[in-house]
């Protein structure tokens, strides 16, 4: 019986995953892991898209152990370094009122994270922004990636990244995954993180610009 048919609690490792993707590529050279980072955001707001552009192979798609919300984990790799990629389910709040939410938070606060990537979109900066606060609230090393900046542009929306770095102390993206727009930025930050604190790297940020 595995994950996908098994609705019972089981103390599955939260490396079950990246053995199931070994045992999927046996006889293949598997990558070693140097970090992880998790994907988080609430549903339409290019996630999975962003997903996919990061991974692209090494995908699993399972169920939470007790759950049938499903989880994708994948593998990205940044000039030579292999890091592991969680997409997690939809969220709204920290303060979970679905089952996809739960997940998300146990995921979050029980797995360890280099990066929490919290996906949103431009035209609704203003209602995002609550989760982020909650994400860097509860001691999560936050890089905000402010998605569908196309669409925002094409309404004649602003967005002033370096403002929003200076208030919210954190690493901010704009980007367009699905036209690939920020992925290299995305991914320079994503380097720093396994092995630098949020502070320096923004101060890294700072220093290229």
């Amino acid at each position: 019986m595995n994950c996908h048919q098994c609705q019972k609690n089981c103390k599955t490792s939260k490396r079950a995953w990246w053995q199931r993707l070994t045992r999927k590529h046996r006889g293949k050279q598997v990558p070693k892991i140097d970090g992880n980072i998790a994907l988080v955001g609430t549903p339409n707001v290019g996630k999975s898209v962003l997903f996919h552009k990061l991974t692209g192979i090494y995908v699993d798609v399972s169920n939470y152990p007790g759950t049938t919300v499903e989880v994708s984990r994948g593998v990205t790799k940044i000039k030579g370094h292999q890091i592991g990629v969680v997409d997690t389910p939809g969220m709204y709040s920290l303060v979970p009122i679905s089952e996809e939410e739960k997940v998300a938070r146990n995921l979050l606060l029980q797995e360890s994270f280099n990066a929490v990537i919290h996906v949103i979109d431009a035209k609704n900066l203003g209602r995002m922004l609550p989760l982020t606060f909650q994400l860097m609230e509860a001691g999560l090393p936050v890089v905000l990636a402010i998605n569908m900046m196309d669409e925002a542009d094409n309404l004649g929306l602003k967005i002033h990244s370096e403002a929003l770095e200076t208030e919210l102390g954190i690493p901010v993206i704009l980007m367009s995954a699905a036209l690939n727009r920020g992925i290299r930025e995305l991914k320079q930050t994503l380097l720093q993180c396994l092995s630098s604190p949020t502070e320096a790297i923004l101060a890294n940020l700072e220093v290229a610009r």
